[in-house]
């Protein structure tokens, strides 16, 4: 039984089954004597004895508890406090422990996986059961790992409550390990952490000013690395800040025609109906509301953070209201695949045969294999029709859009745009090149595109290299830099001015192989264990998951 079940320090004497799930082993210790814990004085004396029964790990498929006759002994160091004290077993179990050592690490170990609630269910069929309280307290209790000095360090920030409450986290790039989580990313705090570390020689951050600054006071010698993805991230976001002023501007350059390329079948949505065009047309009164307003407090110099506490707009629709030339319409949406697709050249065909019977084409079609419903045909007809149909109520209105003019050509939203100026011309679809060939007529708009893809250029054809190269290989990006101060576009000129504010840390990311995608990993990690937490977790103890798990 030792061998299939060993028990340090202890012997099995009996093995107890019954009715019961468990299985109860009855063990004795195998040494004679014990030493007192306060004056290491040894003993044979025996004073009395009790039993102890924790439990322990699960043997084939059942729960398993320990029936441990524990002596007493007696003291006999006169100038000891103790007069009595129990035999231990510091291999096996802990002082007034309930459960064995081995048990606590593999529920402690389940608990860090999986969570407190989710580990408690798991170990209930596992026969390890116990609550969810007492695996956050083994969780607690477990030491956390030694520091070790690291050289390259990932600063990057994340959210425990997203949009109110933000940390940082510190990343050993060599070692993909987790080094610290911060509770705050302000720079007092993450100043503190660099001092008390001082072997750090490269610290690889994002664009943020709090990080930049604590990095210049906290480690001075250390080389400050811009990560390469946030420079992308950035050029792409300036191109959007721009395009979204400018966007009612770009909605009325006429269409670039597109040789070679398929036109779409639809250009736009089947007509709505009188509710929902009124609920549009609601909904957009109180969005031009809502700019006029943001508009007001602007020209009356009023911050931007005030106007958001105050209008309670969330801050990026107050940024996009501030920088926007006239009321941002919503862009038009290409409609997507339609189940009616299959059938609309057989639609156009018995439609220009004179049929404007939106049933009978229904059922035509649907002997042919559709399989949605009438309503469809009929929207698809209302705006072919020659004549009002019989059956209509009332005259329809003459269109839903917002003036009485023509509506303009649809184009694709500032993001969608932003996101087009960044990616490599051989990437480009037809369509795609076509929209931005478009937007291209207007002056401006061709210097923003073009700064922003010579940009990118820049970013993605950054070379390693050492010593006296390195200058040499910044030469692109400071003859970007010098035309981009001065290419008449604000949001260019803005941005260029805070690339040359972080000069030394853009170029290192341009010259030097560190990025901060070991921080971005692990801020993934660190979000999948707050989910597992339901979101709940306080800080000490997500900070602890996270410096725990492996």
């Amino acid at each position: 039984m030792e061998t299939l079940y060993s028990l340090p320090g202890c012997r099995v004497e009996q093995v107890a089954r019954g009715g019961s799930p468990k299985i109860v082993l009855v063990v004795h210790q195998e040494s004679t004597g014990a030493r007192c814990p306060s004056c290491r004085t040894p003993s044979n004396s025996v004073h009395s004895s009790y039993v102890r029964r924790p439990a322990d790990l699960p043997s084939a498929g059942r729960a398993v508890k320990l029936e441990m006759h524990v002596r007493r002994f007696f003291c006999r160091n006169a100038q000891c406090p103790r007069r009595t004290f129990a035999e231990r077993l510091p291999r096996l179990l802990a002082p007034r422990a309930r459960r064995t050592r081995r048990l606590a690490t593999a529920q402690c170990a389940v608990a860090m996986t999986a969570g407190a609630e989710a580990g408690a269910r798991l170990l209930e069929p596992l026969a390890m059961p116990t609550s969810p309280d007492t695996l956050l307290r083994l969780i607690r209790r477990t030491p956390l790992p030694a520091p070790r000095d690291s050289r390259v360090v990932g600063v990057d920030d994340w959210a425990l409550r997203k949009g109110r409450t933000y940390g940082s986290i510190l990343v050993d790039i060599e070692a993909h390990r987790v080094v610290e989580l911060l509770p705050d990313r302000s720079t007092p705090t993450l100043t503190a952490w660099l001092r008390r570390h001082p072997a750090i020689k490269v610290l690889t951050r994002d664009r943020s000013t709090e990080y930049a600054h604590a990095a210049a006071l906290g480690a001075p010698d250390a080389q400050q690395v811009a990560d390469r993805w946030h420079l992308l991230l950035n050029g792409r976001q300036m191109a959007e800040r721009w395009l979204t002023g400018a966007h009612a501007r770009l909605r009325s350059l006429p269409v670039v025609s597109r040789e070679g390329v398929s036109p779409a079948r639809r250009l736009t949505s089947f007509p709505r109906t009188h509710a929902e065009v009124r609920s549009r047309e609601a909904s957009r009164a109180q969005r031009v509301a809502a700019y006029e307003a943001v508009r007001r407090r602007v020209l009356a110099r009023e911050p931007l953070a005030r106007i958001h506490r105050t209008l309670r707009l969330a801050p990026s629709t107050v940024r996009k209201y501030a920088t926007a030339e006239a009321f941002p319409e919503r862009s038009v949406r290409a409609p997507g695949p339609s189940i009616l697709a299959p059938f609309l050249e057989y639609l156009e065909e018995r439609h220009s045969a004179g049929c404007e019977n939106a049933c009978s084409l229904w059922r035509e079609i649907r002997a042919r294999g559709f399989r949605g419903t009438s309503r469809q045909v009929h929207r698809w007809l209302q705006t072919r029709r020659t004549a009002p149909a019989r059956t209509r109520p009332r005259a329809e209105s003459g269109g839903d859009w917002w003036s009485n003019g023509k509506s303009p050509d649809p184009l694709a939203s500032p993001k969608q745009l932003a996101w087009l100026c960044v990616k490599e011309p051989s990437e480009l679809t037809p369509e795609d090149a076509a929209t931005l060939a478009r937007i291209r007529q207007d002056k401006e708009a061709a210097r923003v595109m073009e700064s922003t893809r010579r940009f990118c250029e820049v970013v993605r054809a950054r070379s390693v290299t050492h010593g006296a190269r390195r200058r040499s290989s910044c030469r692109p990006f400071e003859a970007w830099l010098g035309a981009a101060r001065h290419c008449g576009v604000r949001a260019v000129e803005t941005f260029a001015e805070g690339l040359q504010q972080d000069g030394d840390a853009v170029r290192a990311a341009l010259t030097t192989p560190w990025s901060n995608a070991q921080a971005e990993g692990q801020i993934t990690k660190l979000k999948f264990l707050k989910r597992q937490m339901y979101g709940r977790a306080s800080f000490d103890l997500l900070r602890r998951r996270v410096l725990l798990t492996v």
